[in-house]
């Protein structure tokens, strides 16, 4: 245990510095996703099923999005690393371009499935509650990817409690416009699912403006708008930003396909399944946002010492953000375990879909382990720009491996909605493996080459 400390706990220092305020912001979102799929639960489980459906098609546009304005934290955190201020700024003007014409793109491929949800086999009685809350999380993904630009870029600058205190007030915002929106309050219509999706809109809105008042305006960040609103455009920075995010958004996209292409096969099942696995990936977002917290710290340090190049600590700051994802895996997972039969009643006052929740916690703690491998070590790979293997290592987990083992779980075994989710544990563990191999071997040789280096300048 003191070698332990000894060699990484400076890097557990650091990480948590940098890391906690991230954290924060993600159990933000993670509150948010509660109050949201309380409140709909408890308007109309009809109204949970529709949620369920569209927020799964869109978080596949959202954590694709995130993943790829990922690639501006290790462009920025190598700039900080280096002082290179200006420079850093001209990568966020590039990524906010970027980042529009992405959500510009995926904005005409969720219209083209708008168009075709009748084809999907969902069930009819939602589809009336399904088509105007998609319309408005559609025209929401514009200022998703914006604020993503500013949080990576603030990330990057190792300014993440920024961040956080946006995220908390955006998410304080959208919880009191749902209860106003959805039950009618105020004098204002009694909008439901809907009410919701307006709430969301707004708070997304909201956190863009502040952000962007903040970076614009605030003394800390003076250095940087020279680069931001003097640099001009850089056509090497923007292809590198889109070198960097494509892979990473696409590896992030493809795990996420995993959850949300299984809703396909969840509706199926019908509407009781669609509402118990709203309220499953709700509590699994508990535990995957707050590993993210700490990953997205991983990558800023890696970032840091690859500037440097320092690769010694960029492989222990990666080993040490592992092991503090598995300590707060250990928490996390006694905590929900505990209460594992009593969270479908905090959603929904349906007994059938208050029952079947709780078999759902066997896959969910299965994947935990899986989960926090590849979180830590895709974020290495990131931080050292390392990320076009991490396509292939995606598509292999997630399309190759965990899709078809829902399938045959869920329809061929019989198992239904517990078999669609013993898929999650193949993938994400796979994922992982796979993830932490080629780490170790590219950092192993970049060491290599450091020493061969030393030996003969």
């Amino acid at each position: 245990m003191n070698r332990l400390l000894q060699t990484y706990g400076g890097h557990y220092r650091a990480l948590l510095f940098l890391g906690m305020p991230i954290v924060v912001g993600q159990l933000g979102v993670i509150i948010l996703g509660f109050a949201d799929t309380l409140m709909i639960g408890h308007h109309s489980t009809a109204e949970l099923g529709a949620a369920s459906f569209v927020n799964n098609m869109f978080n596949l546009c959202i954590i694709f999005s995130t993943g790829f304005s990922y690639g501006l934290t290790p462009v920025v955190g190598s700039f900080y690393g280096t002082h290179r201020y200006v420079e850093a700024g001209q990568a966020l003007r590039c990524s906010l371009v970027a980042n529009v014409l992405v959500a510009l793109l995926q904005m005409v491929i969720m219209t083209v499935l708008y168009c075709n949800l009748h084809r999907l086999g969902q069930p009819e009685e939602l589809l009336p509650l399904i088509r105007p809350y998609y319309l408005v999380l559609l025209v929401s993904l514009v200022f998703v990817m914006l604020f993503n630009a500013f949080k990576q870029f603030a990330d990057g600058i190792t300014d993440t409690k920024t961040a956080m205190w946006i995220l908390l007030g955006g998410n304080a915002l959208n919880i009191v416009g749902n209860y106003i929106l959805i039950n009618g309050k105020l004098g204002l219509p009694e909008l439901g699912l809907l009410g919701a999706g307006l709430s969301t809109l707004l708070s997304r809105i909201a956190m863009v403006v502040a952000f962007a008042i903040i970076v614009l305006h605030a003394r800390r960040f003076r250095r940087y708008c020279v680069g931001f609103l003097r640099g001009g455009w850089s056509r090497p920075l923007f292809a590198r930003l889109n070198a960097l995010g494509w892979p990473v958004g696409l590896q992030m996209g493809m795990e996420t396909a995993s959850f949300s292409l299984s809703i396909i096969m969840v509706g199926w099942l019908g509407t009781i399944a669609l509402a118990s696995h709203q309220i499953m990936l709700t509590i699994s977002q508990f535990t995957f946002m707050m590993f993210y917290g700490m990953g997205a710290a991983v990558a800023v340090r890696v970032s840091n010492f690859m500037g440097q190049g320092d690769i010694v600590n960029v492989r222990r700051s990666a080993h040490a953000g592992f092991h503090l994802i598995l300590g707060m895996a250990v928490v996390l997972l006694s905590i929900v375990f505990l209460f594992r039969h009593s969270v479908g009643g905090w959603f929904t006052d349906n007994a059938e879909v208050a029952t079947m929740v709780p078999a759902l916690f066997v896959p969910f703690l299965i994947y935990q382990f899986g989960d926090g491998l590849q979180i830590a070590f895709a974020n290495a790979l990131r931080g050292i720009s390392d990320v076009k293997p991490m396509m292939l290592i995606a598509f292999v987990a997630y399309f190759v491996i965990s899709l078809p083992v829902g399938y045959l779980c869920g329809f061929v075994f019989d198992w239904g909605l517990v078999g669609v989710w013993m898929a999650f544990p193949f993938g994400l563990t796979s994922a992982g493996v796979m993830l932490w191999l080629r780490f170790r071997r590219k950092t192993l040789g970049l060491l290599a080459a450091s020493h061969a280096c030393a030996v003969n300048p």
